[in-house]
């Protein structure tokens, strides 16, 4: 797709997704990673590590946002909200990209949210892990 023609997402849509997003990964993580720690410790009466328990978070949360941005570049919440992820030249975000945007958005929602605050001053209205994996979330 040319890249004049996509239509920026507005900064409110995006924000509207990543809450219903959380919505989502609820769910998924319930399955994913609450339930086999309740069975590991129903059954094996061994509690997991917090370590563990944050490893197992960040995997399952790898998963899900590289298997969705690879194929298609919308998660569950991004195609409710019509949101694609693309390149910044319009292309689909290769792996490596969406991997490094994967690890860059643990601090910048982290840190307080200045990453998503980021949008606020960036010339092209972007969160700061999209402008430095050089992504970016446009209509769909």
């Amino acid at each position: 797709m040319p890249a004049a023609r996509l239509v920026r997402a507005g900064l409110l849509r995006r924000l509207a997704s990543m809450a219903y997003e959380i919505l989502l990964l609820s769910a998924v993580l319930t399955v994913t990673l609450i339930l086999p720690h309740v069975l590991l410790g129903a059954f094996a009466h061994r509690v997991a590590t917090p370590t563990l328990l944050w490893a197992h978070l960040f995997v399952v949360l790898l998963i899900y946002c590289l298997g969705f941005w690879c194929h298609g570049g919308q998660t569950l919440a991004m195609k409710t909200w019509r949101i694609r992820l693309l390149t910044r030249s319009g292309g689909p975000v290769r792996p490596a990209q969406a991997l490094l945007r994967y690890l860059l958005c643990w601090p910048s929602l982290g840190l307080g949210g200045i990453g998503i605050a980021w949008a606020l001053i960036d010339r092209d209205r972007q969160f700061l892990h999209d402008r430095i994996a050089g992504t970016r979330l446009v209509s769909a």
